[in-house]
């Protein structure tokens, strides 16, 4: 692919540090079967897009995991109105008939750390998925009533707050809760998405509508339909494009100039360390990743669908953001991913190496978020206030 520099907005060149089209420029090869690519950065008042093929600024891509930050957003802003407390159970927000047994509560701060001790995917998904099309949309025929029937035969993999374990079906019971918290029902949290966070950030690129205009993806070679996962929206069923990502970075880099006030709250409060992961020193916050770095914190996340790859970070301290989205699904290695990563750390204008072994990898999983701690956190979690 040859990308081309669509935008800038400052000349890179004569700002010390990397330039922004030397980071950004490699990445549309890294970015393997993909025929389109379209990546963006902000570092204070530069601004770069780089895309490849047919894609634009304004392209459509599915963002597969990256929607658990935008759940994360919502799950602030519902705490910022007090419509929930993050340490509210999920019981409290669910019918009765899909309640689990008696046993250890499972609270929302739980489901936004992957702390609840839930599988990574509902019981029954897989077996459904099989007869309908594992290999073509394997979400699609999973309901949300499949979600609620789904719970009350859960076993946890164990006690809530004491492990943690990537779960895309803690995400789901996470949006589904917030809904019905919200005064909806367990299918309204995408247009909860929307009233919420979507429309007051401007991103009109972004929803969870497959029907919209958006770019055919790829798996392994081969053109694949729209993902589907109606039963579980809020842990991937989000499209958005590089504008929108980079403009919801931006608000993430400067909360204050966000409104509603509730909006503002939650931008901040999706950027607070919950717990610290036992030796490695790094933190969770509100589904986002965080690594502890000598120039200040970086939070990133990533995403992949049976057609897409998406990453999205940013430092705050360095008012710095990359997004990157691609329409093919991660490659083994996510090798896409562990570029964008390494850009991303090349935003700090002091880094010198290559960070690239920093970011964390989900083995080229769909759905991918970035992260494998099965580690248990000895005496619960480490909270960090």
């Amino acid at each position: 692919m040859t990308p081309s520099l669509q935008q800038t907005v400052h000349d890179s060149e004569s700002v010390p540090g990397i330039p922004l089209n030397a980071l950004l420029l490699p990445l549309p090869d890294t970015a393997r079967g993909a025929s389109a690519v379209a990546v963006a950065a902000v570092r204070g008042d530069e601004r770069i897009v780089v895309c490849s093929g047919p894609a634009g600024e304004d392209t459509r891509f599915e963002a597969g995991s990256l929607t658990k930050t935008f759940t994360a957003l919502l799950l602030a802003e519902l705490a910022a109105r007090g419509e929930v407390r993050y340490d509210d159970p999920l019981d409290r927000y669910l019918p009765p008939g899909a309640r689990r047994d008696p046993g250890p509560a499972v609270t929302l701060l739980h489901l936004a750390t992957h702390t609840a001790g839930l599988p990574r995917l509902p019981p029954g998904l897989f077996a459904r998925s099989v007869r309908t099309g594992w290999f073509r949309n394997p979400y699609a025929a999973f309901t949300t009533d499949d979600l609620l029937a789904a719970l009350p035969r859960t076993r946890l993999h164990h006690r809530p707050g004491t492990h943690v374990r990537y779960s895309n079906y803690g995400a789901a019971l996470l949006g589904l809760a917030l809904a019905r918290a919200a005064g909806g029902g367990p299918d309204d949290y995408p247009a909860l998405l929307g009233e919420r966070v979507l429309q007051p950030l401007g991103l009109a690129d972004t929803d969870c509508d497959p029907t919209r205009p958006q770019v055919l993806g790829h798996w392994h070679g081969r053109p694949r339909p729209p993902w589907l996962i109606p039963g579980m929206p809020a842990a991937g069923a989000l499209r958005s494009s590089a504008r929108d990502l980079l403009r919801c970075m931006t608000a993430l880099l400067a909360p204050e100039a966000a409104a509603p006030p509730s909006l503002r709250v939650a931008l901040t409060e999706v950027q607070r360390p919950r717990l610290a992961l036992p030796r490695t020193g790094h933190r969770i916050c509100l589904l986002w990743n965080l690594r502890v770095r000598p120039g200040g914190p970086l939070l990133h996340h990533s995403g992949g669908t049976r057609g897409c790859t998406a990453f999205a970070g940013f430092l705050p301290g360095r008012g710095a953001a990359l997004v990157a989205l691609a329409n093919a699904a991660p490659a083994p290695a996510a090798p896409f991913v562990q570029a964008s990563y390494a850009a991303l750390c090349g935003l700090d204008r002091t880094e010198r190496r290559s960070a690239a072994r920093d970011v964390p990898g989900d083995g080229g999983r769909e759905l991918l978020g970035g992260g494998r701690e099965g580690r248990p956190l000895p005496g619960g979690p480490a909270h960090v206030e």
